[in-house]
């Protein structure tokens, strides 16, 4: 879709069939006109905004945004995927540019996007300086066959795959002499905020930073200024607060200027931002808006004004909600995208810089503040464990001195991610390698094959109960409760404190643990627990009817797997001839199975291993 679509192309043409449209909404146009619904679309990103990059972010994320909302609202595509294609907005490469940085946070929004809605969005970026050749494109194909990979960047013939690893230990004696700078200035933004106060704290005691300049909205009016100023003097060191709206180019300017020429800026340490969360059929431009500016316009500014400067240091405060999604979360983790590629972009250029994609801090700050019981619960459930500030403090220090533009200081819980009853994120695949699958006597663990196959057997009157169960299991997980039994099978979801953003949990785990895709309104559709168990017994009660008329959509699905394989593979002549005799072999017990035309049987044993394929190409 769009005018640069030509991975999009490639893409598809690999994988047989091509159709364009314009957009979303002309493809749902082309389906009321009794268009067959496809199984995959891509959506090429738009890349404008000139020179503004600002403007180019604003505009991408504006696109993308009411596609994705278009298409989650569209019933028909439920069944579909959508590939949303970028150009250079990822450094997949250690030391690679970003030359798509206004394209970067729609990686970050897709990702909490993926994390509301597993399996229906597939993220795909391509190099700018090349095209996508035919073997890239079926690989990218059989990626999307196997459909275990959401992330894929295609560099030259290869395609690469997103993997968190553990940050190498730093040399001892180089941790414990390193400072953030030699001297001069070092700025802070977000000055008004806890983490802020923190990390000033830190520079002057560990750092030996002498000369401060706090930037906030409100400046020496915020709650607390005159305290922490007080406080870092008397710990020696000098401090100028300064009242700026850091998101403002032409206020950035000037607080510039007015640093003294004998104590030059050195260090910047970028922590400003909002958060506005909300799950993204719930987003709008002017909700995105409000959380780009103090993240994306204000570090751009800080970027293109201080890089002939000389620093020493240059450290974004990010999220690791950018890397790894966060539900509900979508324009947050987009902004936090955007510091993860800068700084990956300064790194290129051999500039200063480190974006650090913080975790969950132990520490309440403006962003954390309101989080309840749930949320923590929830945030443990992904993994994540809050960072006691000393401990965030130690990774501060670390990440200073790693050589990498992006670093996650992210304390994880592995064990509680290999425990979870949703697969763990391929991104984690290399910290958690053996995931454990628990089935939870009594209640709702255990794999959507495990769960179908114990409803197949149940009787009707069963039935029910167990998917009960099943509903309570979850509904008490994701509403941070102890005890299931405890949940009033009658009693309405809402409330009991379920929103938004935990009904989407819930609609997920339940999901996985039946193999069934549920629609985004099925809690709210079903708002107790006893009209979703029922919701849920008759889909599946349908599902197993029909598993008979099912087996052959099931072979042809594993046949077309087997040609995207077979389309991309290399073999030599003899590997060649061994594999066509092997598939001649299948092909000819398969039509005695089936018509018994001996005629057509003898025609395929005669044919030569290039008619063979010629064939299979054909019929598929």
């Amino acid at each position: 879709m769009g005018p640069d679509a030509g991975l999009g192309e490639a893409v598809v043409r690999a994988g047989g069939t091509y159709a364009r449209y314009a957009d979303v909404s002309a493809l749902i146009s082309a389906l009321d006109e009794g268009e067959a619904v496809p199984g995959t679309v891509v959506l090429s990103c738009p890349t404008s905004g000139g020179e503004d990059v600002g403007v180019g972010v604003r505009e991408s994320l504006a696109a993308v945004l009411s596609s994705v909302q278009r298409w989650l609202g569209e019933e028909r595509l439920f069944g579909s995927r959508l590939v949303v294609a970028t150009c250079g907005a990822v450094a997949p490469g250690v030391g690679e540019d970003v030359a798509g940085l206004a394209q970067a946070p729609v990686w970050g929004l897709l990702r909490s996007v993926q994390t509301e809605n597993p399996g229906r969005f597939l993220l795909l970026d391509h190099d700018p300086d090349h095209g996508i050749s035919r073997a890239a494109a079926d690989a990218v194909v059989r990626a999307l066959v196997a459909g275990e990979e959401s992330q894929l960047a295609v560099r030259g013939e290869t395609v690469l795959v997103p993997r968190l690893s553990r940050m190498a230990e730093p040399v001892a004696d180089v941790e414990a002499s390193a400072r953030l700078v030699s001297g001069g200035t070092v700025l802070v933004t977000g000055a008004s905020g806890v983490l802020a106060g923190v990390v000033a704290r830190h520079l002057v005691a560990e750092h030996g930073v002498e000369h401060l300049l706090l930037a906030s909205r409100r400046g020496p009016d915020a709650p607390g200024a005159a305290e922490l100023v007080a406080e870092l003097e008397a710990a020696g060191a000098s401090v100028t607060v300064a009242a700026c709206d850091v998101a403002d180019r032409g206020a950035v300017r000037e607080l510039l200027a007015a640093i003294p020429a004998e104590v030059p800026l050195r260090g910047v340490v970028h922590t400003a931002g909002v958060v506005d969360d909300g799950v993204v059929e719930g987003l709008t431009d002017e909700r995105v808006q409000r959380v780009l500016a103090p993240k994306v316009d204000a570090a751009w500014h800080l970027h293109e004004l201080t890089q002939d400067m000389g620093l020493e240091a240059f450290v974004l405060y990010s999220s690791v909600a950018a890397t790894l999604g966060a539900g509900g979360q979508g324009s947050y983790a987009a902004a936090n995208a955007f510091l993860d590629a800068l700084a990956q972009h300064r790194h290129a250029q051999g500039l200063p810089a480190v974006s650090l994609a913080w975790g969950l801090w132990a520490q309440a700050s403006g962003m954390t503040r309101n989080l309840g019981a749930a949320d923590a619960a929830r945030a443990h459930r992904s993994g994540i464990v809050p960072l006691a500030t000393e401990d965030a403090l130690a990774l501060f220090d670390r990440s200073m001195h790693v050589g990498r533009g992006v670093v996650l200081p992210v304390r994880m819980d592995l064990k509680a991610l290999g425990d979870r009853p949703v697969p763990v994120p391929p991104v984690l695949r290399q910290l958690v390698r053996r995931p454990v699958r628990k089935a939870a006597a009594g209640h709702g663990g255990g794999t959507g094959t495990e769960w179908r196959d114990r409803i197949a057997m149940a009787v009707p009157e069963e039935r029910e109960q167990l998917l009960l169960d099943l509903v309570r299991t979850h509904l008490a997980t994701v509403l941070g409760r102890t005890d299931p039994h405890d949940i009033d099978a009658d009693g309405g979801l809402l409330e009991m404190g379920l929103d938004s953003l935990t009904a989407v949990e819930l609609r997920n785990h339940l999901g996985t643990a039946t193999g069934l895709r549920l629609p985004t309104t099925v809690v709210f559709d079903h708002p107790t627990s006893i009209a979703l168990a029922k919701y849920l017994a008759s889909r599946l009660g349908d599902s197993i009817s029909k598993t008979e008329r099912s087996s052959a959509h099931g072979v042809l699905a594993e046949i077309e797997k087997l040609h995207a394989m077979l389309s991309g593979v290399s073999l030599a002549d003899e590997e060649h001839s061994m594999a066509a005799g092997r598939l001649t072999d299948v092909l000819t017990q398969f039509k005695k199975r089936g018509t018994g035309d001996v005629a057509d049987v003898e025609s395929i044993e005669a044919a030569t291993d290039e008619e063979l394929f010629e064939l299979l190409d054909g019929d598929l």
